[in-house]
């Protein structure tokens, strides 16, 4: 369509972002309208998959992480489709991602509605002044209920401080899944997925920009390539790129550094190809600049004129990564030593700019992040490289302004069945929440809205999950640092810890599963100091589950029956960075997720401790 040759010129361009809250159906939707716009796709995909969700970890988890690009053409319009994340942990992401874009479509659940992350991610646009569409996505659910979506979402615009030419936004009804959309809630009326594009035509304005003045370029995202290197993906506001031309690079500190672009390319459909030239208003990529960073301007050499710096958001959270040093190190990863750990960390900087990595005198390297989750996808994603290492429990990052300790706070919003909503409250109360809003629809489903300490927060999530019987939603975003409120609340349970290294047996598992909850059943391999499971009572209990029972040949009553053995709670990575305690380590293998003791041997923990003490 495009070719080598020939400059994209002549053709008017749409530049679209879609917006949602997780789940509601967004990469969906995307894939709909790259099949249906017959999209030449550069690999073999199957009809089950969604396109979008390229990385292996995405089609796991069903949200997306990283922001990517994509382009259709429809009645001779190349249309660039941005499809952002929807978790707040890539907030920085969304609000970057937003600057390449004219217009954006609104994904709102027919069932649910907007929610949290709506708010997040439509806030981000308004204040971007962007052309809303609303797509009510998801109307073939049986439970579908259209008319309250809409009065939420107009609400939403309302509450968030929409001019009235924005809140009067239009409206297209889909169903993602089906691949039909329409200006009418009846799916049996719809035949495709047309009417969303005639919106995008219609309703988002073309950008703006002048071919003929200076060379403008903001980079929003990176990526890299074995063979070009880093690459850099951004909007052209104004003049003509040409590959292989001479730019300017205007960093963060406004130093300006002269380049040779490699080379310069556009999206087509999913995959990029490489273009001659381009003008004001594409989103194209380009290679050859090693050092561009996310924010920074690409200039012309005659007349260098910066853009508007991108803000990076700020990491809050902090775990320090270290080389493997259980018993069992070097058995299972195929990249275990100190220098494949620091040079992939490293790595992970090029494309990730919320990341941060800092050496420390021990070996060790602190690497800070968003949150949580942001910091659970990196170390998932090394693992599944084969990587091998262990994890410290997650800190927040606390700063001093003016002699006062400031610690990060997270807006959390909450939805409930009521039942339950007396088990949320006290628990948060606990945890020191401040309730800032609370309201009940007549659907039975409560809405909480909490500021609180990021600190508190921390291994809440899976207690939620208990409490709400895995009915309950829980979204957050960053809210700013205030004074610290002072300690966080600790594991009120010890841990129980093997006793001795070897395989753990039915027998032995049986005979202690009344002291608490197990994490492993048996003939699982464990050594020496491993936490195996989560003690009944506040200290930490070491146990012996490799025991097996005396052989003999007298019989004795009862040897017909067996003991019931509880289904032990298998701990996934995310349960383990939040179970560990300060003395505790997560060891992180391509194979196996283990929990362990710091210090291995009780009476070298005892002696280091009486240590402290003294």
């Amino acid at each position: 369509m495009y070719g080598g040759e020939t400059p994209f010129f002549n053709m008017n361009i749409r530049n679209v972002a879609i917006i949602a809250h997780v789940d509601h159906g967004k990469t969906t939707l995307v894939d709909a309208l790259l099949r249906q716009s017959k999209t030449k796709l550069d690999k073999e995909v199957d009809s089950a998959d969604l396109i979008m969700d390229s990385n292996e970890l995405e089609r796991e988890r069903g949200i997306t992480i990283f922001s990517k690009n994509a382009s259709v053409v429809w009645n001779e319009t190349k249309i660039n489709i941005i499809d952002t994340p929807g978790h707040a942990d890539f907030g920085g992401e969304v609000e970057r991602v937003l600057t390449m874009a004219d217009g954006c479509l609104l994904l709102v659940d027919a069932k649910e509605g907007p929610m949290p992350q709506t708010r997040f991610v439509l806030r981000q646009a308004l204040a971007k002044k962007l052309r809303i569409i609303v797509v009510v996505n998801k109307i073939d659910r049986p439970d579908a209920r259209i008319h309250y979506v809409l009065d939420k979402t107009l609400d939403l615009f309302l509450e968030l401080g929409a001019s009235d030419e924005i809140a009067d936004f239009p409206i297209v009804y889909a169903s993602g899944k089906e691949g039909k959309a329409g200006l009418e809630p009846d799916l049996s009326t719809m035949t495709d997925i047309a009417p969303v594009f005639d919106a995008i035509l219609e309703h988002i304005p073309a950008p703006s920009g002048d071919a003929a003045k200076p060379l403008q370029m903001l980079m929003t995202t990176l990526s890299s390539d074995s063979f070009k290197g880093r690459i850099a993906i951004g909007r052209i506001y104004n003049g003509t790129i040409k590959a292989g031309q001479d730019v300017m690079h205007i960093n963060r500190d406004g130093e300006m550094k002269r380049h040779r672009l490699v080379s310069l390319m556009t999206f087509e459909g999913l995959g990029r190809v490489d273009i001659k030239e381009a003008q004001a208003g594409d989103i194209v990529a380009i290679s050859g600049i090693p050092d561009i960073t996310i924010g920074e301007t690409i200039a012309s050499v005659e007349n260098p004129i910066a853009l508007p710096l991108l803000a990076i958001e700020e990491p809050t959270v902090m775990m320090t990564f270290g080389v493997n040093t259980s018993p069992f190190a070097g058995q299972e990863g195929e990249y275990k030593t100190s220098r494949q750990i620091r040079e992939r960390l490293y790595k992970e900087l090029e494309t990730d700019v919320a990341l941060r990595v800092e050496d420390l005198p021990t070996g060790e390297w602190n690497v800070s992040g968003r949150g949580e989750l942001h910091l659970a996808i990196v170390i998932e994603r090394l693992r599944r490289e084969g990587y091998e290492f262990q994890v410290s429990r997650p800190q927040v990052i606390e700063k001093v302004v003016d002699g006062v300790k400031m610690t990060p706070y997270e807006q959390l919003f909450l939805e409930v069945p009521q039942d339950y909503s007396g088990a949320v409250m006290q628990k948060l109360g606990e945890r020191r929440g401040e309730l800032k809003d609370m309201r009940s629809d007549e659907n039975g489903i409560t809405s909480f809205e909490f500021i609180i300490a990021t600190k508190d927060l921390f291994g809440y999530r899976s207690e939620f999950i208990t409490d709400t019987k895995g009915l309950g939603i829980m979204n957050m975003s960053f809210y700013e640092y205030a004074k610290d409120s002072g300690s966080t609340l600790r594991r009120d349970r010890g841990s129980l810890i093997a006793f001795e290294t070897g395989v753990t047996t039915l027998y032995g598992l049986t005979g202690v599963q009344d002291r608490g909850d197990l994490f492993i059943g048996p003939q699982y391999q464990v050594y020496k100091g491993q936490v195996i499971g989560q003690h009944s009572r506040p200290e930490d209990l070491r146990i012996n589950v490799c025991k097996t029972k005396q052989l003999s040949n007298m019989r004795s009553k009862g040897d017909g029956s067996m003991e019931h053995f509880n289904v032990p709670h298998v701990m996934g990575l995310e349960d383990a960075l939040e179970y560990i305690g300060d003395d505790e380590l997560v060891e992180v293998t391509p194979k196996n997720i283990r929990m362990r003791k710091k210090i291995l041997d009780e009476l070298e923990e005892r002696r280091k401790k009486a240590q402290g003490i003294a």
